[in-house]
């Protein structure tokens, strides 16, 4: 991240509004990976699920989508899912309306079907494929969305490849390092990380890592990064697995990230995985990222998260006045589009 990007940030979090936004574009998806937060009872809060939820497609999903952030105003979008590829249509559509308001916008797939020809020259638009480990254990986890059709699919793009370690994949040696063989050679990859896989509190799952494994799975990454530099994983970040943040309010890319479901209204809290995720086995790359800044001192003596949890409070006081200095009502952190109203750019095009 540049400087102006953090300065950019930190000015909007004293303003009491998140730099980062995710959005679950569709509640669809042709695959019905094990282990899939998005999917989880609990990842709405209970009570329903994604597949419940009314989504939006076609114009009325580019307006929905363009109304939020013109509202948040968002320094990086996250478009997921569901799959966002289900809404290749609308993607389409809003990839250029998004990159042409200055954001930073990754798209994460399971490349089941093929990729815009035109989006590996856009800036500031990353592609993002999801990869389940090594072909066999992929392709029976993730038909349709086969090793076969990922390689066809993403040809002449530069995109990044993820992969959830899971417990299943630890339980042979060197599977991290067979993962690397295969991926990296690969023209298209510019990039590869490892995310761990991430429990609600009271799951027994076979996709969670005991601590050994965890703990070899670090060990594994910190040796891997030296001899591939495609594993764009800096060590700080990697030691970051074994000490995540202890709860969500711990957490600076929950705090830092609003998160929204398929109907553009539904908030999922406290962090993209919803529900109540097991933060002391957390696996996700993004929060260790950026627990690995927060865990830096300045003038080795005051934590960046220091700095950065009091400049959300008094971003939140700011949020919290009940008049702007202009006398005005200041707009909501979180605006949601209720059912039957139309939006600014609904209304615009009648």
């Amino acid at each position: 991240m540049h400087t102006s990007q953090i300065i950019q940030a930190w000015g909007k979090i004293l303003r009491g509004q998140r730099p980062s936004l995710s959005l679950e574009i569709t509640r669809e998806c042709p695959l019905k990976c094990p282990g899939c937060y998005a999917y989880d009872p609990a990842h709405l809060g209970g009570g329903q699920t994604l597949r419940d939820l009314n989504d939006r497609r076609g114009q009325s999903l580019v307006d929905g989508v363009l109304e939020i952030v013109d509202r948040l105003k968002p320094l990086h979008l996250s478009l997921v899912g569901g799959d966002p590829l289900v809404r290749y249509r609308e993607l389409e559509s809003l990839v250029p309306q998004l990159l042409g308001r200055g954001i930073h916008v990754q798209i994460v797939t399971s490349a089941f079907r093929p990729l815009n020809a035109g989006w590996s020259a856009m800036p500031r638009l990353h592609i993002v494929v999801s990869i389940d480990g090594l072909q066999p254990e992929h392709d029976a986890r993730r038909a349709p969305a086969t090793y076969d059709r990922i390689l066809k699919n993403i040809a002449k793009q530069k995109i990044t490849i993820h992969c959830t370690i899971t417990g299943q994949m630890m339980k042979r040696s060197g599977y991290l390092r067979e993962f690397l063989e295969f991926w990296t050679p690969r023209p298209e990859i510019k990039k590869v990380w490892f995310s761990m896989f991430t429990p609600q509190i009271g799951d027994d799952l076979p996709e969670i890592l005991t601590p050994v494994e965890r703990a070899q799975a670090i060990a594994d990454m910190l040796q891997l990064r030296k001899q591939y530099p495609e594993l764009d994983m800096p060590e700080v970040v990697i030691r970051q697995f074994s000490s995540p943040p202890s709860r969500p309010e711990d957490c600076i890319f929950a705090l830092t990230t609003t998160t929204v479901s398929a109907d553009l209204q539904t908030r999922i809290t406290p962090c993209q995985f919803g529900g109540r995720p097991d933060c002391s086995r957390c696996g996700c790359f993004a929060s260790m990222g950026l627990a690995s800044v927060g865990a830096h001192k300045l003038a080795s003596v005051i934590p960046v998260a220091t700095i950065l949890k009091a400049s959300i409070k008094v971003g939140q006081r700011r949020a919290n006045l009940p008049k702007s200095p202009k006398g005005r009502a200041p707009k909501e952190v979180f605006p949601v589009l209720r059912p039957g109203q139309r939006t600014q750019h609904e209304l615009s095009r009648n």
